[in-house]
């Protein structure tokens, strides 16, 4: 017996989009709901989507042992909802 039921729409994987990072085009797989959410942080922040992934990539690239791009979004997006930011 499970007490875990599907979210709203069901489970749906990686949508592949291309952003632009520095100049350069990069294409990033993430499931729906971290693209909604990523684009919801990016219009608190009055920023182009575009910018805001190219921010969360400099802070990616300056860890010790940088993850993957969609990675380092994915957890960023779940620090936010634990900050409150």
């Amino acid at each position: 017996m499970s007490d875990v039921t599907p979210p709203p729409g069901g489970f749906v994987g990686p949508v592949k989009r291309s952003v632009t990072i520095a100049g350069h085009q990069t294409s990033i797989s993430l499931e729906p709901g971290f693209w909604a959410a990523l684009e919801a942080e990016a219009a608190v922040r009055e920023l182009p989507l575009n910018a805001l992934i190219a921010r969360i990539d400099v802070a990616r690239i300056a860890a010790d042992e940088p993850p993957n791009l969609a990675s380092a979004i994915r957890s960023w997006l779940f620090a936010q909802v634990g900050s409150g930011d």
